[in-house]
């Protein structure tokens, strides 16, 4: 029996598209747009703030320091924030139909930065049962840690629970655990994919 629904973040509650920020930070620095991709994303930079080594203002000094950026601190965290750029309405109906019958959590890897200012202000945010983020726990998808944090929080077993990721690799990684793994391609699709497990909508 379905008691829990966990939710992943980016593409799933909220659109979230890399090139709006990388763009942006093109036109504020002398090197190229794959010079700059691979030195915030290549070189494991990025991994290292998303597992929480990293705290905010040495991601921005390294980042200013290496792309040599003519940015402030707070005017690069506003463009790195620009990359989520649009609600789900659809999945923020969604959750709010199924507090009514189930748990709800949030499962995302993600960053201080990102969850502070934009995914903790989602009017969904206070519905969560159990948030399970990467930079707190230091762990990220696929990693099995990730999942049994959130399986520990909301004090459930794997086959009580369902995962909804738009990665394929993330919501099979689920499944291996046990976790009835969703991969979201579209509203319709996890609506049927949900009803397949009897889950009451």
């Amino acid at each position: 029996m379905i008691k829990a629904i966990i939710f992943d973040y980016g593409n799933v509650i909220h659109k979230w598209d890399n090139d709006i920020f990388l763009n942006k930070i093109v036109k504020k620095s002398d090197k190229n747009y794959n010079y700059i991709v691979n030195f915030i994303f290549g070189l494991g930079l990025h991994d290292k703030f998303e597992l929480g080594k990293i705290q905010p203002a040495e991601f921005f000094s390294t980042i200013k320091k290496g792309l040599n950026l003519k940015l402030s601190q707070d005017e690069f965290f506003r463009a790195y924030n620009s990359k989520l750029f649009q609600e789900i309405g659809t999945t923020i109906s969604l959750i709010k139909k199924l507090k009514k019958y189930y748990k709800v959590a949030l499962l995302s890897t993600t960053n201080k930065i990102n969850f502070e200012y934009v995914l903790k202000k989602s009017e969904v945010f206070p519905l969560f049962d159990a948030v399970t983020l990467s930079f707190e726990v230091e762990h990220k998808k696929p990693e099995k840690e990730i999942y049994l944090d959130a399986l520990k929080k909301l004090n459930l077993k794997p086959k009580e629970c369902v995962f909804i990721d738009d990665i394929k690799e993330y919501s099979d990684a689920a499944l291996k655990l046990g976790i009835h793994g969703i991969h979201y391609t579209s509203y319709e699709n996890l609506i049927k994919e949900l009803k397949k497990l009897n889950v009451e909508i």
